[in-house]
């Protein structure tokens, strides 16, 4: 119950990046799934501390010398 709601603002602003940002910007994601999926499937599986740290390191390997491919939640 207390994960729910430690999660919850983390995954409303990442819906609110996939429903009102994401469309504006262009699809060059280098994973599948998406950086924004990878980190709602984190933060629901692992909660905040732990899925906020696979999240954030997730997206800053998401340049052009970073990593690319299926990468699933651990």
């Amino acid at each position: 119950m207390i994960k729910k709601i430690l999660i919850a603002p983390f995954i409303f602003l990442v819906r609110f990046y996939q429903v009102v940002i994401s469309p504006l910007t262009p699809a060059t994601c280098r994973y599948t799934p998406t950086c924004s999926h990878y980190t709602l499937q984190a933060l629901k599986k692992h909660g905040l501390f732990k899925g906020g740290w696979l999240a954030i390191k997730r997206i800053f390997s998401c340049h052009p010398w970073g990593g690319s491919g299926y990468d699933p939640v651990p």
